[in-house]
């Protein structure tokens, strides 16, 4: 069965929209159509909750599925409740699974520019602050040199831009190289110049993630 999920703020509030507290084993329903991003109960299944992180992560339970939309990225329902928050994700793991995301694809920047280790810099501090090893000077500098090195990948992708295969890889290492945040690097060809080639690196790259995430707050599919 798959996994069924929703990100609410700290405390159970809504996150991605919406107004209210979610209070676990209590039914909301909605009344009216169901309209993806206007009407309706939103979650995730699969996948998709990739996209759609946040400080707490619930289980979720959909109660009318017979009517349910899925809206490619999120599912939409008219009934539905949240069962028990997983306690393995939070902050600190947030940091670490960001982290994680940002180095699978580090290899692209290092191909794109070989012997700019400030990326990878970054990660590392990203996890030893996630894990109290810095302080926030530390953290403060680390982002710094994540910012010059982004501004790099940014240069050496408009120099790459007659050459496609560069093109993508560079564009990617813009992503890999931002700061542990929800979306650090979703997509490990985010700019591909071929439409199929970029929804196929797209998805195996969120395939990777999600079943990383899976790993990491202790979940099965």
């Amino acid at each position: 069965m798959t996994l069924l999920l929703k990100a609410l703020g700290r405390g159970g509030v809504t996150y991605h929209g919406g107004r209210g507290k979610w209070t676990p084993g209590r039914w909301r329903t909605v009344r009216g159509d169901l309209v993806p991003c206007r009407s309706g109960l939103h979650y995730c299944r699969g996948v998709q909750i990739v996209s759609w992180l946040g400080p707490e992560l619930w289980v979720f339970e959909d109660g009318a599925p017979d009517e349910t939309i899925d809206h490619g990225d999120k599912m939409v329902t008219r009934r539905g409740r949240v069962t028990r928050r997983i306690d393995a994700w939070d902050e600190r793991m947030a940091r670490l699974f960001a982290a994680d995301c940002a180095e699978h694809v580090l290899h692209l920047y290092e191909a794109e520019v070989p012997g700019d280790d400030r990326p990878r810099k970054a990660v590392e501090a990203a996890r030893a602050y996630a894990n109290g090893d810095i302080d926030d000077a530390a953290w403060a500098a680390a982002r710094a040199a994540r910012d010059a090195a982004r501004d790099a990948a940014w240069d050496a992708a408009r120099a790459a831009r007659d050459r496609d295969a560069a093109w993508d890889a560079a564009w990617a290492a813009r992503d890999a190289a931002r700061d542990a945040a929800w979306a650090a690097a979703w997509a490990a060809a985010w700019d591909a110049a071929r439409a199929a080639a970029w929804d196929a690196a797209r998805a195996a790259e969120r395939e990777w993630q999600y079943q990383r995430l899976l790993t990491v707050i202790g979940e099965a599919a």
